[in-house]
């Protein structure tokens, strides 16, 4: 059977005006991309040699960083306890981690009410070191030192080994079996009744204060000239705080406003009334006691009483303009034809050293 094969063939579209102007200009705009894309990498190639000629000129920067106030380990100080929080009754319990210096000391600056996000961000000023976590555990660490108190009587301080200066820690209590309970009366008349059991946080952040400007025993030499020792800056006064089990009476006023207020449940029946405690600091903090019990509790937004109004903490102040000297002056910076010259005059520079080391090694020969 014959077939027409010539039936089967298609003719080639022919190309239009419109489609050959489109790929003139593409082509055109991919040779001008192309020469850009070189010249930036001669100006890349370039620029090393123009900062390694400058980096001589510019002035160095002095300034040292603070040192970072280490945190107290577990079971010590202010991570004395381990915190586990959920939102709802069900879910499941989330470790918190363990608090800083650096946390307790901008949570002590800025107020922030919580999302219950615990991977949240605390957007703040001064910048909080932390998520919402971290911000939390902060908070926790300040309302249980402030608001943690006990009968008076009910601990009693254990001293353990004594420390660097020779003072024995008290940093630890246990219950003193002889306790025998105060009337409840009295609790709620009389804030000495009462004493707190949670170690005072000091300014540093920390329970313990550390002595940041004392150099190991390994980095001190023998042979350092008396001179030298008396440049050094003065000891920092080390900080301290009311000790462990110190009275409620103590307690300083902040704003005008006492620190705690106590009193009867009930005054109507006082044979089965207890003993109330408010914080007045901390709102939300209570305790109650009542013979050998007594118990703490905390219901509330995390913020510590701020008077009339909050005052953020301002800014620091900008820095000085660099003062320079008679031999610094300003120039103008170069332009990519004056590196591009300076490249070249290096180059040719390099390569004549090159042929004189050459014809001298071929004066050596003969």
């Amino acid at each position: 059977m014959y077939v027409d094969k010539q039936s089967t063939l298609q003719d080639v579209p022919e190309t239009t005006p419109a489609e050959l102007l489109a790929e003139k200009q593409r082509q055109l705009f991919s040779a001008t991309q192309d020469a850009e894309e070189d010249e930036d990498l001669v100006l890349a190639e370039q620029e090393p040699l123009w900062i390694l000629l400058c980096e001589n000129a510019v002035p160095q920067s002095t300034y040292k960083p603070p040192p970072v106030v280490p945190k107290e380990t577990v079971g010590t100080g202010a991570n004395k306890f381990l915190y586990y929080v959920c939102k709802e009754p069900g879910l499941p319990w989330i470790k918190l981690p363990s608090v800083t210096p650096a946390q307790i000391d901008v949570s002590r600056q800025i107020r922030k009410l919580f999302t219950g996000r615990l991977e949240a961000p605390v957007k703040s000023y001064p910048p909080f070191p932390g998520n919402e976590a971290n911000y939390l555990r902060a908070q926790i660490a300040r309302i249980s030192a402030g608001t943690h108190v006990s009968p008076q009587g009910f601990f009693l301080i254990m001293e353990e080994e004594d420390d660097e200066e020779g003072e024995p820690l008290q940093d630890s209590y246990d219950v003193n079996p002889d306790f025998e309970g105060i009337p409840v009366s009295e609790m709620a008349e009389s804030l000495s009744t009462w004493v707190h059991h949670v170690q005072h946080i000091l300014p540093q952040g920390r329970c313990t204060w550390l002595n940041l400007s004392m150099k190991p025993s390994e980095d001190i030499d023998e042979d350092e000239d008396m001179e030298e020792a008396e440049e050094e800056p003065d000891e920092p006064e080390p900080e301290v705080g009311p000790p462990l089990l110190t009275p409620l009476s103590q307690d300083a006023e902040l704003f005008n406003t006492p620190p705690w207020t106590s009193k009867m449940s009930s005054t109507l029946t006082s044979v089965h009334a207890i003993a109330v405690l408010r914080s007045n600091l901390w709102q939300g903090g209570h305790a109650y006691a009542s013979g050998k019990k007594f118990e703490n509790i905390y219901v509330g937004w995390g913020l510590k009483t701020a008077g009339d109004g909050f005052s953020p903490s301002v800014p620091p102040t900008p820095l000085k303009e660099y003062v320079g000297d008679e031999e610094i002056t300003e120039v103008p910076d170069p332009t990519p034809r004056d590196e591009r010259e300076l490249a070249e005059a290096l180059v040719a520079a390099q390569e004549e050293m090159e042929g004189s080391d050459r014809e001298d090694e071929s004066d050596d020969d003969y």
